[in-house]
């Protein structure tokens, strides 16, 4: 079937054998949902396309955020998690975030939730709030065996229109090795991971200082 994915297993809207330039296409439509005005910004596009391209091909890249770098595979990719996960030096047991475009990726997710629980998640994207909500569909090694699963829909507009272009959740774990802060400029992404991701998309964060908050729904408990 369409992406190789069982019918059970939603991960990203399957599309026919692609073109560079239908790609470039996708590209610039995501940014124009995340609100990036295109005019003068044809390098941004064809970038971004590249980005996906590695994405979809199990590669990992490295992307801006609000107040930090990050790493991003697809999260149903075991190869491309396994390799996040020894890039950082971090155990599969720890789980790892998965972020979106928008709050309707995490549909599955959230129309689980009581309607006023799930009006208050969307209501605080796109944020620098990640929730911790049950798990419908993302596979072990990326809730680390729990039942639950954290997501988010950042408030950055690169990094929300990687996932659009890409076609639903990626994973979006802080670009850095277990036990040393985060990469904060694309410089550092550079000289401390540079050979080991698949590529680095240019881009700088929105001056947000830390990572996101994280918070259990079920409980409204602040984990981060």
């Amino acid at each position: 079937m369409a992406c190789g994915r069982p019918a059970r297993v939603p991960v990203r809207q399957c599309r026919a054998a692609s073109t560079p330039e239908v790609e470039l296409a996708h590209a610039a439509t995501a940014l124009r949902a995340a609100g990036v005005a295109l005019q003068g910004h044809e390098r941004a596009v064809r970038r971004l396309a590249r980005a996906v391209a590695v994405l979809q091909a199990g590669g990992v890249v490295a992307h801006a955020s609000e107040g930090v770098w990050g790493l991003a595979c697809d999260p149903f990719a075991h190869a491309a998690v396994a390799k996040i996960h020894a890039i950082k030096g971090r155990a599969a047991s720890k789980g790892l975030i998965v972020v979106a475009g928008d709050a309707t990726a995490f549909a599955p997710e959230l129309d689980s939730l009581e309607d006023a629980l799930a009006e208050r998640i969307r209501a605080s994207w796109p944020g620098a709030v990640t929730w911790v909500v049950a798990n419908r569909r993302f596979p072990a090694w990326i809730t680390g065996g729990r039942d639950t699963i954290a997501i988010r829909v950042p408030a950055h507009a690169q990094a929300r229109a990687l996932a659009t272009a890409f076609g639903g959740p990626l994973v979006s774990t802080s670009a850095n090795r277990t036990g040393t802060p985060p990469a904060t400029t694309a410089a550092e992404v550079a000289a401390t991971l540079g050979g080991e991701i698949d590529y680095l998309l240019p881009g700088a964060t929105s001056g947000r200082q830390g990572p996101s908050r994280i918070v259990d729904a079920a409980t409204g408990k602040a984990l981060r």
